[in-house]
């Protein structure tokens, strides 16, 4: 060989068949029109190995050498580079492989290769038994392929209505075959494949392993035989063999022998089919359109020489093996030429055709009819193939119709014989020997022909001429298309036979012939047709039945015999008392008697059952009374078997309820079980006594059965409840009993002469309990004694069977014992895999118990419930606990592992593995047992593995199918495939509750996690075995390779690495199918299964604990989620509901892979999702190469999209969206006559929940209308709540994608764009018309999330938002939160705002708000995500904080107002025309949700109004607002907010909502304040005399001072009582506060309003003034409080208020404001003064958390009430004092204080100046001197800031980490330094515009300071006289004076100032002009010019101070002077 030899790894000898046999299945079978074309290229590719069929490749020994060496040298794979080692063992292996089936080396390599790759399906079996399956697996799929291929040909008998294309190709295919001697190899074959041979070669080498495998082995090599027969049958079927062909096959049929049974096997029955279709010529007369072509090709009729040459071979005397079959043959061929000869044209073969007469005579010789009864309808493979039925059946037919002399000859000789048994009976003598029995024999077969009907055929009909037409129109069924209308002369001729044959019946064929018409009434019309002939056969003009008139098979004759016999017998009876009555009496039936009898009441069953007219009608009949009599005989002295037969007729009757009713009277009347003992009675009478004295001594129990049987019928037909009332107890008690104690529990200990009989006794009984628990519906009154009256005393009526079985299966009962062990019994049955007698009953017996057991889970918990409600002393266990009971024989809990063994068998006994599946579904909800299970179910090594073995064979099932609609009845194939499907959903169901119960559970230990070890720590990996690991466990063994072969797997321990499990399995189910275009398989084959496999895996990554390993193993070995959501969206409209699931739980495991991928930094595989979910390119690469996405980094996910715009396509996140239809169907509305629709809707509500049930009344119809109706609204449901899933699901993975994928994954542009392309889809999908309203929220939740990554992508972004940068601004501003470079296009002017430009966001917005309108009056929780769009939409238009860099106003006014409008306002300015064009229908929605509704929507509509409000220049809202009463609404509602408030104030407080609303609807009221307009609109509406009512602006709490310091626990989220009250004053306070600063025109009537505001709560005010705890919050009430009152308590305001002036009230008023004056001045000395420094110490020990920006607000917060007490001190005095003669001195000519404090000072925390005393000049001066301080380190910090803004990518990473951590406190390091810098950027503008802040303060305290000092100094100094001095008069006057001034505005005052002014000396003033030159020093002042130079230019008044300064100086030095 030149080419060097390469393994092929697939195995040459399996895997190219295995792919052969799929295709011709995806062909042939599944018809999946692309496969057509991959069967031809397979078919010519593999042409030689159909042509060589089963011929392996030969030794060589050039690969004996190469393989030799292989374990030094190694040898090549194909398709792997290099070469592998093999071990020697496999070598030794292959050597003994390649012996035993005498292959080629290099074969058997492979072979055992493939062995080993396969091991892991295979588990508990080494690779070398693998191999021998493999081996004969790849020949069952070259056979099975070779019998579809012949079974698609074009031919006579049938069509798979495949399309011409293909029939054509298989058609010349085969042909080609057929001419290389194909007939000749299958013959060959078939005689050399022999399962005995094979087996021993297999057992010498050791080639068996467990009975399983062996089983398997003899399974595939059975059914190749079988395959090879049967593509000569289907080859027969359809084209004839060729003559040389045929006589080879007669050859073949020449030898063959029978089975044991004397039925031929399975192969030779197929073989002698295939011959009787040769001779076949009857489909001739059907007429068809090709009629002619066929001819042509029958050689019978165009080749004379085929048919000398057959006639002859078929004449040899040469008798075969088995002369029936000879005959049989022979039969056939005499049929063939007699049909022949009735065709036109054939006088040419005249001499063969007039033969047949003599051939049909030596097969009637040879006993035909016999052995076609025995031999072939007794094969047990007869019924399972239609075309035997049809063909044996032509045979007879044709038989009876073209040989009509010979059936006459057949009759006379009966007849003749019958003369001739009578005449030697009555001589005396023995009959003669040499009897023939033809005519019987053939009716015998006729009898066993149609008996069964398993396809429902109704051949016999063609034996019945109707005589009046039936129902249907047609008699003759059609089959496969061809219409069967056979020519009604065979009919006429079939049926004569019939009748003539009944016609004066010779008593030998009266038994046969009552057989006969047995099997001829096998089926509904047959029956009906039966039933008339013997109804008219006894008519009516036969009175005298002993007349020659009255025909002995009739109705008539057979019950009056009946009747007769009855009363024969009754006569008969002994006295109760005689025990000998139950031997026969002398007048008994004769045994002949008896079979007559048995023969016509199998005759009568058989009508009666299939035929209710029938039934009915002999019922019903005055002179039959079929039933009565049949009772009267049954208590007779008869044989069992007699007795039997009588009850299975009854049985039959039963089958009708209104028979079944009177029936059970009628049983319990006469007693036929003995319920009612008479008291003087000694003997039991009844069954029971049958039973256990005369069955159990002959060991058959007949009788036992059919009365189980009867039992059973009766039951399912009617129930009554009252059984035997008045004699007994009523109900069925005493039945049960009987058949739970007699039957049930002692059936195993019973002898049995026929094995098989002890299994049909349990099956039967199981039955009736089956039938008896299935109906039972627990109710409460079962759980009542029920007390009835019987012979005059109260007695409990029994209870209902089913509550009774219900009890016996809740306690450790021997019924629940019996079933137990036969459940494990079973097992071991099935275990030993071979057959024994009763198998079948056994499998069905064990069913029932599965079954039963299934049932009390189902119903224990509603009966224990009513058991528990209930008084009744009845003690009961659930099922779950008393299945992990310990089982008496084995001593194990082992009851549950015995019932899950049963999945092993799936394959061989699906209905088994479906209940054990239910069963483990159902108690697998409890997580106790949960673990216990996982305990007993890994206890044992082999059990466990089979175990597992078990659940993955049943959810591997290739058979399974999903079976869609229910409705008709199934083939047995579909109804097996159905159960196979049903198995896998319930095991899949089991998986998903156990997952979630705690681990370890079940599903954990079925899907290979980890149960010793935490689950997290689980390793999955593919199901494959290392070679080596097995290698040095098997190299001790000698020549036998396949070790472990006899059931023990010694070498299997360790080996076995990861077993295949469930988890395995179920990625195979999805997987399948996914590389092809059409996606997974099970999507469209079994949607409901794949739903669940999704959901499985989607929990699996949900769960904590498994989801690490899980995505892990998704990720790297299966690349699941990608190979998955490329098939996405799947559409297939008619599993809607799954589909979507489907998608679902795929979209959400989506999610989480993105997010964790994300999380752990895997870009690659997050890139490549995105790139697949969001590219508009064709995505190719993917679909090659798994790894498509990785090699390309840096592509960005739309980067062809500058390029080829021609080629986009749909993004696929936009498909799966296009794929939800939002429309849904609803049912139309109900129409009824008779019931009220409101009602009834009514009724359907209250049964929501429950399965809906209609109560039947009157009129069925309508009831059926309403469960239709019903049946569609639950598909509505079912439906809205897929798609509301599926839109979750794809709301999450599109929020996944958006949030937390790394944002640089995808570019802006890009991201903007995908969102844009969302919103606009989704809302154009829920803005249709037909949009289902169930889907608006989670619809508004996707627009939420959207829109909020839209506004902050867009905010992102804007680098260069102004259209021409104005000179002075700073760049950099513009750059904020963005990165520096520039968007690409953007040099010029940019376009748009954004870069999906300004059109898209005006068309966003419009959408949202038609949505808003949509949701019209109702779904305001959508609004409210709604408005939460609208307001990230807005903030788009929002200017970003900029930095205060101090520079910005260098630009003139002028500039400012001709500067181009900028990308800001113009969005802004559009976006309220668009709001503004939606009119008052907007307007009127938001304020309605405003001011009503849910909380959360309040505040969102109040945040919105507030929005809107703050951009509507035109002040069409507020217009509205006010005109239309909302805003008065929104005040007034104060009040009522007042309450609530108040209960919030308490230590535990309700929820928190209500403060919330307040703080919304107050935030808003403050932003209407903010215009002139707005203010005036809030005043008049009288919003501040609503304050000044609330209360609950006095319930100040206490502080207490532990928590004061002590606060070291951790802040909860609920704040403290003081930090709530702050949270409802603060607003209060701030309103007033812009009031009072909008309110021009109105400024004294708002003042007025505000004052009042502080003294209707003056306490409080006075408490914050005093201020004893100084922390951030009471700082910043304090600076609000002195910023009003600075504004408010004004001289000239009491004047505005409108109240009662009387001179008490004035003097109160003033009383108040005056102590408001002195609290204020007082708190200059606190926070002016060095105490500052104090208190921040304090704040610092306080303030842990947060310190940084806490010491901002308080700094703040301390020069802002600085700056609002100068503010005041300034406006008092220049309200009181217009001139400087009579300036208001509110501060004494003292500077000592300043002198003292400039040292430090450890004083109290008293204030230094008391309240009543005016403080110093020197608190001014050191304010003055202190903020000048300040100033320049605000100013230094405030610069840094900026150079720090300005190169925050220059920063060292430590500082970056801190300015973040006051941002974000944890976390940081986890996110990007992107993100780091943003949000750096962020504190810094923070800390710049704080400085800003403070700096502005500064500079105004200074001013202020200044004016003030300067006022004092200038009166002090200039105009005050002091107490001293000489003109007191003057002094007087002018304190007089002054008095007068203070009067207008203050009560008290006068004492002060007198206090302070009377003391002012001349010493003072001195003192005061010193100090004051001193404090004012050079250096002062030029820290002040220098501060006028820095700041005030740009900020306040220039040259101001400059100006006081000079001032100051001036007047010092003139005082001097």
């Amino acid at each position: 060989m030149a080419a060097p030899l390469a393994v092929n790894s697939a195995a040459s000898l399996w895997g190219p068949y295995k792919d052969i046999w799929q295709t011709v299945v995806n062909a042939i079978w599944k018809r999946q029109p692309e496969a057509i074309h991959l069967l031809d290229q397979i078919l010519k590719k593999h042409k030689p190995d159909f042509i060589s069929l089963f011929r392996n490749p030969p030794k060589n020994a050039q690969q004996h050498e190469k393989i030799q060496k292989a374990s030094t040298e190694g040898v090549a794979i194909q398709g792997q580079q290099g070469t592998r080692l093999l071990p020697e063992q496999l070598i030794r292996e292959a050597f003994i492989l390649s012996d035993l089936f005498d292959i080629g080396e290099l074969a058997a390599v492979e072979l055992l290769l493939a062995g080993e790759h396969q091991q892991p399906h295979f588990p508990g079996l080494t690779r070398g038994l693998v191999a021998v399956l493999l081996y004969w697996d790849g020949k069952r799929c070259i056979a099975n392929s070779l019998r579809a291929l012949v079974q698609s040909r074009r031919g006579k008998t049938w069509t798979l209505e495949l399309s011409p294309e293909l029939v054509s190709m298989t058609t010349r295919f085969t042909d080609e075959l057929m001419e290389q001697g194909l007939t000749q190899k299958i013959l060959t074959l078939v005689s050399h494949i022999d399962l005995n041979n094979e087996f021993e070669k297999l057992q010498r080498e050791r080639g068996l392993g467990s009975e399983k495998h062996r089983k398997e082995v003899s399974d595939l090599i059975k059914e190749c035989r079988l395959s090879l027969a049967e593509s000569l049958f289907v080859w027969t079927c359809q084209s004839p063999l060729s003559k040389d062909d045929t006589l080879i096959l007669i050859s073949y049929l020449e030898k063959v022998t029978v089975e044991a049974d004397g039925s031929l096997d399975s192969v030779n029955l197929s073989l002698l089919m295939a011959l009787l279709y040769c001779f076949d010529v009857s489909f001739l007369e059907q007429g068809t359109e090709d009629q002619e072509d066929l001819m042509h090709q029958l050689p019978l009729l165009t080749e004379r020489q085929y048919i000398a040459t057959i006639h002859t071979r078929l004449q040899e005397s040469q008798p075969w093996k088995l002369p029936g079959l000879q005959a049989t043959v022979r039969l056939a061929w005499a049929l063939a030429l007699r049909g022949i000869s009735q065709l036109s044209d054939v006088t040419a073969l005249a001499e063969f055709t007039e033969a047949d007469e003599a051939m049909a005579e030596l097969a009637i010789a040879d006993n035909v009819f016999l052995f076609l009864t025995e031999s072939v309808v007794g094969s047990e493979n007869f019924y399972q193939e239609e075309f035997y039925i049809r063909k044996i059946h032509n045979l007879v037919t044709d038989f009876l119709a073209l040989m009509p002399m010979k059936v006459k000859q057949l009759r006379n000789r009966a007849d003749e014989d019958a003369r001739m048994i009578h005449m030697s009976v009555q001589m005396g003598n023995e009959p003669p020997i040499s009897l023939r029995r033809d005519l019987e024999h053939l009716m015998l077969l006729i009898a066993e022909l149609y008996r069964k009907d398993p396809f429902n055929l109704e051949l016999a009909l063609e034996y019945w001429c109707p005589s009046e037409p039936l129902q249907s129109s047609t008699i003759m069924g059609s089959y496969l298309g061809v219409a069967h209308q056979r020519p009604p002369q065979r009919q006429v001729v079939l049926s004569k036979f019939v009748r003539q044959m009944g016609d004066l019946l010779p008593p030998t064929i009266y038994i046969p012939y009552l057989k006969m018409l047995w099997g001829l009434a096998s089926g509904p019309q047959c029956a009906h047709y039966c039933f008339s002939l013997l109804k008219v056969n006894g008519s009516s003009h036969a009175e005298n039945i002993q007349g020659a008139g009255g025909s002995p098979v009739s109705w008539e004759h057979f019950f009056h015999s009946l009747m007769l016999y009855h009363e024969h017998l009754r006569k008969d009876l002994p006295s109760a008392d005689s025990v000998q009555y139950r031997h026969l009496p002398l007048r008994g039936i004769t045994q002949k008697e008896q079979d007559g009898l048995i023969a016509f009441l199998q005759l009568t069953t058989t009508i009666v059952k299939w035929s209710e007219n029938a039934r009915l009608a002999l019922c019903e009949h005055p002179q039959w009374t079929p039933v009565v009599v049949i009772l009267g005989l049954l208590q007779c002295s008869i044989p069992p078997i007699l007795k039997a037969e009588l009850l299975e007729t009854l049985t039959a009757f039963g089958k009708s309820p209104e028979i079944a009713a009177s029936l059970w009277q009628s049983l319990e009347y006469t007693q036929i079980l003995q319920t009612v003992r008479t008291p003087g009675q000694r003997q039991a009478i009844g069954i029971e006594v049958e039973l256990n004295e005369i069955e159990s001594r002959c060991e058959e129990y007949p009788l036992t059965r059919a009365f189980c049987r009867l039992i059973s019928t009766l039951v399912e037909s009617s129930f009554p409840s009252n059984l035997g009332a008045g004699l007994r107890p009523p109900g069925f008690d005493p039945y049960l009993q009987f058949l739970r104690d007699s039957v049930f529990l002692r059936f195993r200990t019973r002898a049995y002469r026929r094995a098989a009989e002890k299994w049909e006794v349990a099956e039967v009984v199981l039955e009736v309990f089956y039938k008896l628990l299935r109906d039972y519906e627990p109710q409460l009154d079962d759980f009542v004694d029920q007390y009835v009256e019987l012979q005059g005393e109260e007695i409990i009526a029994y209870k209902p069977p089913g509550f009774n079985l219900m009890y016996h299966l809740l306690n450790e009962s021997p019924m629940l014992e019996l079933s137990l062990s036969l459940l494990e019994e079973g097992v071991k049955q099935l275990n030993t895999y071979a057959p024994f007698p009763g198998k079948k009953h056994l499998e069905k017996a064990v069913q029932y118990c599965l079954a039963l057991l299934n049932l009390t889970l189902q119903k224990e918990t509603l009966f224990m419930d009513l058991l528990r409600e209930s008084h009744l002393s009845l003690i009961v266990t659930p099922l779950e606990q008393l299945l992990q009971g310990i089982n008496p024989r084995t001593k194990k809990a082992d009851h549950v592992v015995n019932i899950a063994r049963y999945l092993y068998h799936g394959n061989s006994n699906p209905e088994l593995a479906f209940e054990s599946a239910k069963i483990l579904c159902c108690i697998s909800c409890n997580s106790n047992i949960q673990i216990k299970l996982v305990g007993d179910f890994t206890h044992d090594q082999s059990i466990n593995q089979k175990l597992m073995a078990g659940f993955v064979e049943c959810l591997d099932n290739e058979d399974a199918e999903e079976i869609i609609s229910p409705e008709e009845e199934l083939e047995l194939e579909k109804k097996q495939a159905r159960i196979h499907h049903e198995t896998r959903i319930h095991i899949l169901n089991l998986l998903i509750t156990s997952l979630e119960c705690s681990p370890p559970n079940l599903a954990l230990y079925l899907l290979g996690y980890e149960l010793k070890k935490p689950v997290s720590t689980t390793n999955l990996q593919d199901p494959v075995l290392q070679l080596v690991s097995e290698m040095i466990q098997i190299c001790n063994l000698s020549s036998s390779l396949f070790e472990g072969g006899n059931g023990e797997m010694k070498s299997e321990k360790g080996v076995l690495g990861c077993p295949r499990t469930c988890l395995h399995a179920i990625l195979n189910i999805l997987e399948k199918g996914t590389e092809t275009r059409n996606g997974p398989v099970a999507v469209q084959e079994s949607p409901h299964l794949a739903e669940l496999c999704y959901q499985l895996i989607y929990q699996l990554c949900a769960c904590s604990d498994t989801s690490g390993p899980t995505m892990r193993y998704l990720r790297t070995s299966q690349d699941f989620l990608f190979t998955q959501l490329q098939h996405l969206p799947f559409s297939i409209k008619e599993h809607e509901i799954s589909t979507l699931n489907q998608m679902s739980w795929l979209m959400k495991t989506a999610a989480i892979e993105l997010r964790v991928t994300s999380l752990n930094r895997q870009r690659s595989h997050t890139q490549r999702l995105l790139h697949l979910l969001l590219d508009d390119m064709p995505v190719k690469s993917y679909l090659a190469d798994g790894e498509g996405g990785m090699e390309d980094e840096s592509r960005s996910v739309s980067g062809f999209l500058h390029f080829d715009t021609a080629c986009k396509v749909r993004r696929k996140i936009l498909s799966i969206l296009d794929s939800i239809d939002f429309s849904q169907e609803i049912p139309e509305p109900l129409q009824l006559d008779f019931f009220d629709r409101a009602q009834i809707e009514q009724v359907i509500a209250n049964c929501e929940h429950k399965n809906a049930r209609g109560q039947v009344i009157c009129n069925v119809k309508e009831i059926n209308t309403i469960l239709q109706y019903v049946v569609e609204r639950n598909k509505l449901l079912q439906c809205l709540h897929a798609k509301r899933h599926a839109l979750e699901s794809w709301r999450q993975l599109v929020e996944i994608i958006l949030t937390a994928c790394p944002q640089d994954l995808i570019q802006t542009e890009d991201r903007q764009l995908i969102i844009r392309d969302l919103l606009q889809d989704v809302h154009d999908k829920i803005l249709d018309d037909d949009a289902a309203q169930e889907l608006m929220p989670v619809v508004a939740g996707a627009v939420f999330t959207l829109t909020a990554h839209l506004s902050q992508s867009v905010r992102t972004e804007q680098k260069q938002p102004l259209a021409v940068p104005l000179p002075g601004h700073s760049q950099y501003v513009l750059m904020l939160d963005g990165s520096f470079s520039a968007s690409p296009g953007s040099e010029g002017l940019s376009l748009g705002f954004a870069s999906i430009g300004d059109s898209s966001l005006h068309i966003i917005l419009k959408k949202l708000l038609d949505f808003i309108l949509k949701t019209g009056g109702g779904f305001q929780r959508v609004r409210t995500h709604l408005y939460g769009s609208l307001l990230y939409y807005l903030q788009i238009a929002q200017r970003p904080d900029e930095p205060d860099t101090l520079e910005a106003a260098k630009t003139t006014m002028w500039e400012r107002l001709t500067a181009p409008e900028d990308a800001f306002s113009k969005l802004q300015r559009e976006n309220v025309a668009i709001i503004e064009s939606y009119g008052a229908a907007l307007m009127e929605v938001v304020c309605r949700d405003a001011c009503d509704g849910h909380e959360i929507g309040r505040m969102l509509a109040l945040a919105l109004l507030d929005r809107i409000v703050s951009v509507d220049k035109q002040q069409q809202w507020l217009l509205y607002l006010s005109n239309s009463g909302y805003l008065k609404v929104l005040v007034d509602s104060l009040a009522d907010d007042d309450l609530t408030l108040q209960s919030l104030l308490t230590p535990q407080p309700p929820l928190l909502k209500a403060l919330y609303t307040y703080e919304s609807k107050m935030a808003f009221l403050t932003r209407v304040a903010k215009s002139q307009q707005g203010a005036l609109e809030l005043l008049r509406s009288g919003v501040i005399v609503r304050l000044a009512q609330c209360q609950v602006y006095d319930m100040r709490p206490e502080i207490d001072h532990q928590g004061m310091f002590g606060m070291r626990d951790p802040p909860v989220f609920i704040p403290a009582p003081v930090e709530r009250y702050r949270q409802i004053l603060l607003p209060a306070l701030q309103l007033c506060q812009v009031i009072l600063t909008s309110s021009m025109a109105q400024h004294l009537q708002a003042a007025g309003q505000v004052l009042q505001f502080l003294i209707s709560h003056s306490d409080t005010i006075q408490a914050i003034l005093r201020c004893q705890n100084v922390s951030a919050g009471s700082l910043q009430e304090l600076a609000l409080l002195t910023g009003i009152i600075s504004k408010a308590a004004l001289p000239g305001v009491l004047g505005e208020l409108d109240i009662d002036t009387s001179e008490g009230t004035q003097m109160e008023l003033q009383g108040h404001i005056g102590r408001f004056q002195r609290q204020c001045l007082g708190l200059l000395s606190r926070f002016g003064g060095s105490d500052r420094l104090r208190q921040f110490k304090l704040q610092d020990d306080n303030a842990e958390g947060d310190r940084v920006s806490k010491k901002d607000e308080i700094e703040l917060a301390m020069q802002q009430i600085c700056a609002n007490v100068m503010e005041y001190c300034q406006s008092l005095m220049l309200h009181c004092a217009p001139t400087f003669q009579h300036t208001i001195c509110l501060f004494t000519p003292s500077l000592s204080e300043s002198t003292n404090r400039d040292g430090p000072r450890q004083d109290t925390q008293t204030p230094v100046v008391p309240y009543w005393r005016l403080p110093g000049l020197g608190i001014i001066v050191f304010l003055l001197k202190q903020s000048a301080n300040d100033f320049f380190s605000y100013y230094d910090s405030h610069r840094q800031s900026v150079n720090k803004l300005q190169n925050v990518e220059q920063l060292p990473p430590d500082e970056i980490k801190e300015l973040c951590q006051s941002v974000m406190p944890a976390g940081v390091d986890k996110i990007s330094t992107a993100q780091k810098y943003v949000l750096a950027r962020r504190r810094l503008v923070k800390l710049i515009n704080n400085r800003a802040k403070l700096l502005s303060l500064c500079s105004y305290i200074i001013e202020t300071c200044l004016f003030i000092l300067w006022r004092h100094l200038e009166y002090y100094l200039l105009h005050c006289t002091p107490a001293d001095s000489q003109d007191s008069l003057l002094s007087s006057r002018s304190s007089f004076k002054s008095r007068r001034l203070q009067d207008s505005f203050s009560s008290e005052p006068n004492l002060d100032f007198r206090s302070g002014l009377n003391r002012v000396s001349q010493h003072d003033i001195d003192q005061l002009q010193l100090e004051a030159t001193n404090s004012f020093g050079e250096s002062l002042q030029k820290k002040l010019l220098d501060i006028e130079g820095l700041y005030s230019k740009v900020r306040s008044r220039y040259t101001f101070i400059q100006a006081l300064v000079r001032r100051i100086r001036g007047l010092l030095r003139i005082s001097r002077t």
